[in-house]
């Protein structure tokens, strides 16, 4: 403003009110504090002024105008009388113009410079992407803002109106910062917390009595925790002294800033001066989070000292983790053996036929997984771990026999699955499905009556099939009629096992392995259970083989002998001098099985828990089967976090006996050991997040957290102890389990 408008000079008087107007906008915003009592007074003193100036502005007004009217007069004298009625009309104009209003129109205040522009921006690497986008290493992403649209706005972007059709669109301008970008003062702050200049002074730095105990807690932390700064820069800070504890060196990983090529150095040449650590660290090392080749290289080599056994407990998980490698599924990119995992694997299967039997059916699994859950990408990447692992299966001495055995196995699947599928889709009662089956087994065609040379069963390569009997085959009562065949082994036994099509095995897969390593957990503990973590094998997604258990269901047990599980017992196993009348083997058995069972089908959640999925073998083996319902989820209400029902209770003789007392006894130690390990299954359960198995992909992002939440890692032994003691009691005294047993009985019988 330079004091002068449309030829009017501004006085002092309004540009003080000018000047009060921006103080009063400041004060609106709040950058001027309010002070009520005085904000009145002033209030009234500038409207008071404001007053004063616009009368004053009036007047003035009205006096040039007067004089330029006069003037104007005085000049026009000798004009026409159209001219003197033109200078009328500007007098008219003047009057409207001294009664028009002013409008004042505020822009918006930014603190930061604006830079409007249509350039168009991919979109920030945020973490409510897709599951599938590359690994970011260890920036913390946060999550997306959540935008609420006003009313009449359409979210869609295909107009401002809903029925406005010509409506322009709703444009989304992304901030390519936004997520991905660290805070330039907290950058600045870690910079010189870790300044590369204090690194030899690290090295003989000790913690006082106070950091250590803070240190010790960061050390107790599971896997799932996350660190905050201070303790990421407490951890890098002492880095050289906890290189002597091996609990430390993931949480160090975590601790580093991986996008500094100086520190992502320091820290991979620090790897190899590190205690050796756990199997369960180094399977947390081979998650989703951590994508630095030299962090996931020295995991791989701390389980190249596992034996084949216990590989073979790991490698569902392993073959899952190889969707977190860098490994390009495209086939011109090289081979995947440029992965350490995948090299790994490969050359191990090569050397173990047992390793190389599983690894090749995981594969080929997720090979034929074409759901939408499984990318494309996945399935190209797991085609080529499998094209290298035969291709380096070639090179072995009897690598060509070896495939030749898979290709035939692949064979016998395919002819299984065939019958399958004809079984269950033909519209006959059960009998005539039987008899079909029998037919179609004994079809020399079909090539099952004799292997010739012996084949390794898929489901147990141990075992060498030579042929079946077709006259023991049997069509079970289910809506997806499973096969029964009992195949004939190289030594002269019997091997049976359940066929079915239509339903994805994966999950019960899954849960079987996990007894399977629960079972060595707790036999490493001299506690042996008498689990009965019979084979499961998925050979497609929606196909797979099952080890038979000759076996009887609860309800079947309960129903011949009038509701008594000890009868049952009793009868195949008497000793009229024995407690009870059953063989103490046979009580030992069954006592202990109950119990292991107990506390792993809690461990895992486990549900849909009824009679007829609750199987007991003549020699007293108790097990589950039927794992449709795990982590928490069952299509029951009011369902117990535990399955111990009365008729489990009375086998044991009641609650009053020695032998319920053991139960208990072995539940507490089980519950208590297993939770010594809780670190190892939790990092299993964080490598299947991104595996396509029902239950995980319901909330896959808290898997692992359910599956703590039931260790209760917070707890004291003691209180670990009493918690699983009210888990018993709250079973045993359910009354409602009971009465959707009564009614899922009576549903079982009207099928029947």
């Amino acid at each position: 403003m330079n004091g002068v408008s449309e030829g009017h000079v501004i006085s002092p008087e309004e540009q003080e009110l000018d000047r009060l107007e921006k103080l009063f906008k400041k004060h609106e915003l709040g950058e001027i504090p309010r002070v009520d009592w005085l904000d009145t007074l002033v209030f009234k003193a500038v409207e008071k002024k404001r007053q004063q100036v616009e009368a004053s502005a009036k007047l003035s007004s009205r006096v040039r105008r007067k004089m330029s009217n006069s003037k104007m007069k005085a000049e026009d004298t000798d004009k026409t009388p159209s001219t003197k009625s033109g200078v009328e009309g500007h007098d008219i104009e003047s009057d409207e113009e001294e009664d028009r209003c002013m409008l004042i129109i505020d822009f918006p205040k930014f603190d930061f410079p604006i830079v409007f522009t249509d350039h168009e921006y991919a979109p920030p690497p945020i973490s409510a992407q897709a599951h599938h986008a590359p690994p970011t290493g260890n920036v913390n992403l946060k999550p997306p803002p959540e935008v609420q649209l006003g009313p009449g706005i359409n979210g869609t972007g295909n107009g401002i109106g809903d029925d406005d059709e010509n409506a322009p669109p709703l444009i989304r301008i992304y901030d390519p910062e936004v997520g991905a970008k660290d805070n330039p003062a907290e950058t600045k702050h870690r910079r010189l917390v870790r300044s590369h200049r204090t690194g030899v002074l690290d090295r003989d730095l000790k913690p006082n009595a106070k950091i250590r105990d803070e240190l010790n807690t960061i050390m107790s932390y599971g896997p799932t925790q996350e660190l905050n700064a201070e303790e990421k820069d407490l951890v890098w800070k002492f880095r050289h002294h906890l290189t002597r504890d091996k609990r430390a060196l993931t949480k160090f990983v975590k601790s580093v800033v991986w996008k500094d090529q100086s520190e992502a150095r320091q820290a991979v040449q620090l790897l190899p001066k590190w205690t050796e650590i756990d199997v369960d660290d180094a399977l947390e090392l081979l998650g989703p989070t951590f994508d630095n080749a030299a962090v996931r290289a020295y995991a791989v080599d701390r389980l190249r000292e596992s034996d084949d056994d216990e590989l073979l407990l790991y490698l569902l998980q392993l073959v899952q983790a190889l969707k977190f490698e860098k490994i390009s599924p495209e086939p011109q990119d090289g081979n995947s053996q440029d992965s350490s995992l995948a090299r790994f694997l490969i050359t191990r299967a090569t050397h173990n036929m047992m390793l190389g039997n599983f690894l090749h059916w995981y594969l080929m699994v997720e090979c034929d997984d074409r759901s939408p859950d499984q990318i494309k990408e996945h399935r190209k990447l797991f085609a080529k771990v499998e094209y290298d692992f035969m291709a380096e299966l070639m090179k072995a001495s009897e690598g060509q026999e070896r495939r030749k055995t898979l290709l035939r196995q692949g064979e016998l699947i395919t002819v299984l699955s065939k019958i399958s599928k004809e079984i269950r889709f033909s519209r006959e009662d059960r009998p005539r499905k039987q008899q079909r089956l029998k037919k179609y087994l004994a079809d020399p065609k079909n090539e099952l009556t004799s292997f010739d040379p012996p084949l390794p069963l898929p489901l147990d390569p141990s075992v060498s099939i030579v042929g079946c009997y077709p006259e023991d085959a049997l069509v079970f009562k289910s809506s997806l009629y499973p096969l029964l065949v009992h195949f004939r082994t190289s030594d002269g036994k019997k091997y049976p096992i359940i066929f079915k099509t239509g339903d994805d095995l994966r999950q019960d897969q899954l849960v079987i392995q996990v007894i399977a390593l629960m079972d060595r957990l707790l036999r490493k503990e001299n506690l042996d259970l008498k689990l009965t973590p019979y084979r499961i094998l998925a050979t497609s997604s929606n196909a797979g083989a099952v080890q038979f258990i000759p076996s009887t269901s609860l309800a079947a047990a309960s129903a011949k002998y009038k509701g008594s599980i000890l009868a049952y017992l009793r009868a195949n196993n008497p000793d009229t001098s024995a407690d009870l009348g059953v063989r103490p083997a046979t009580m030992d058995t069954y006592v202990k099985s109950c119990a292991g069972y107990c506390v792993i089908t809690y461990l895992l959640g486990v549900g849909d828990r009824h009679l007829d999925n609750l199987l007991l073998a003549p020699d007293g083996h108790f097990f589950h089967a039927d794992f449709g319902y795990i982590l928490g989820r069952d299509p029951k209400p009011f369902a117990p976090q535990m399955k111990l029902c009365k008729e489990m209770v009375e086998g044991m003789g009641g609650s009053t006996s020695p032998h319920y007392a053991a139960f208990k006894s072995y539940c507490f130690t089980a519950y208590t050991t297993l939770r010594k390990s809780s670190n190892l299954i939790l990092n299993l359960f964080s490598l299947m997040v991104d595996a396509n198995i029902p239950d995980i992909k319901v909330e896959p992002q808290r898997v692992v957290e359910k599956v703590r939440e039931r260790f209760h890692l917070e707890m004291t032994e003691e209180e670990a102890m009493r918690h699983f003691e009210g888990l018993i009691v709250d079973s045993v005294g359910s009354i409602f389990p009971v009465v959707i047993d009564t009614i899922h009985n009576m549903m079982q019988g009207l099928r029947a």
